[in-house]
């Protein structure tokens, strides 16, 4: 029988298992303990934002003689039950039982007692004092990180996968909707922030990884700026970014807009920051390297003189996420050497932040690579500065 809230049918996670193992054997390693969240939920439906609060791990082994053992904290039974099709389910007392030991012990089981062990060491469900003790513990195994590998395995996304996007898109998109009717002389970035929040939780949205980023006039120099008790005046430019979420797929809308007539400086920010994005955007197809797209979106800015006011990676991957992170293991920039694949899914955003003039623009949203080529889900995109009671 299906876990009342599973997301996806048990075959689907059988064939990601799989594909796990394959890689994982790839790379060298004998097994798994994988502790984050995104890896539970793509391999064993297991749907919780418990990590950063409760350790937990999916443990299996390379081999395809047993499936995967889920240990967690014994009160997130119940949510483990609903979500995962997993039979083998481990629970631990907090700070009564010791959880590592639990760990290794079920890594034992599964022929783990020596070998490599991969451990996503670079998400924020594994901390300092948690890893070491789970090292110890595990030892002699010796634990290698395996973020890049497992993370790997989201990048191209399944026709399933994408139904869950394009309902996330659905309510970000409304959440724009709603922004554009709210967006009013005097409204705090607080309050419009609540009205674009409640309406997409209202519509069904699941919650975000990240809060939502909104900031007016002078405040748009910070790119990850949350709301603040503000009260937006008539021609300052508005930055928003917020995400519509449906059973943990993400996607996110960036938008830029003018709250009335902007100055002439806005604007004209605003339009080499337009063809910032409509240059990287260009440059997207099936086996471009990442790092020649963020150089394209480099080009109108260095023209400009203004290069050093872009602080930000071009593009990254979305998927699955969970808080306090939306970002999958995809980066589109010039450090990197990736090549593009139909079946990626990223957020796009050029931005510009002019520190000392108290300007700031930043333009994107969420695309798709299909193998018809780059469609936009959500966000403002490449548009004309938008303007609202002009």
């Amino acid at each position: 029988m299906s876990p009342a809230f599973a997301a996806f049918a048990g075959s689907e996670h059988q064939e990601r298992l799989a594909r796990a193992r394959a890689a994982l054997r790839d790379a060298g390693f004998d097994g798994c303990v994988s502790v984050a969240p995104e890896t539970h939920f793509y391999l064993a439906g297991y749907d919780a934002w418990v990590a950063v609060n409760s350790p937990q791990a999916l443990v299996f082994s390379t081999k395809d003689e047993f499936a995967p053992t889920l240990v967690l904290r014994d009160c997130d039974r119940p949510m483990a039950d609903e979500t995962s099709w997993l039979s083998d389910i481990r629970t631990y007392r907090l700070n009564v039982e010791d959880h590592c030991a639990l760990i290794a012990e079920v890594a034992a089981e599964h022929g783990l007692a020596s070998g490599r062990i991969a451990v996503e060491t670079q998400s924020y469900a594994i901390t300092y004092a948690y890893g070491r003790d789970l090292a110890e513990a595990l030892a002699p195994a010796e634990i290698d990180d395996g973020t890049a590998v497992l993370g790997g395995l989201r990048l191209l996304k399944s026709p399933a996968e994408m139904a869950y996007i394009r309902d996330a898109a659905r309510f970000a998109e409304l959440g724009l909707g709603t922004a554009r009717r709210t967006l009013l002389p005097g409204i705090t970035e607080i309050a419009l922030a609540g009205t674009v929040e409640g309406a997409m939780r209202e519509a069904g949205c699941d919650y975000w990884a990240i809060p939502t980023e909104l900031a007016g006039g002078p405040r748009g120099t910070a790119m990850h700026a949350t709301p603040r008790d503000r009260a937006i005046l008539p021609g300052e430019l508005v930055h928003m970014e917020f995400a519509g979420v449906a059973r943990r797929y993400h996607a996110v809308a960036l938008h830029t807009v003018a709250l009335g007539r902007p100055s002439s400086r806005a604007h004209d920010l605003y339009a080499v920051t337009r063809e910032s994005l409509a240059a990287g955007i260009a440059a997207i197809r099936p086996g471009a390297p990442v790092c020649d797209v963020e150089e394209a979106c480099l080009a109108p800015l260095r023209r400009d003189g203004i290069a050093d006011g872009f602080k930000m990676r071009f593009g990254y991957g979305i998927g699955i996420a969970y808080p306090p992170i939306w970002l999958e293991s995809l980066q589109i920039s010039r450090d990197f050497d990736t090549r593009l694949e139909p079946g990626m899914v990223f957020v796009l955003h050029a931005g510009v932040d002019l520190m000392d003039e108290g300007l700031g623009v930043v333009q994107g949203g969420t695309y798709a690579l299909t193998e018809s080529g780059l469609e936009q889900l959500v966000g403002g995109g490449d548009v004309e500065l938008e303007v609202i009671r002009a």
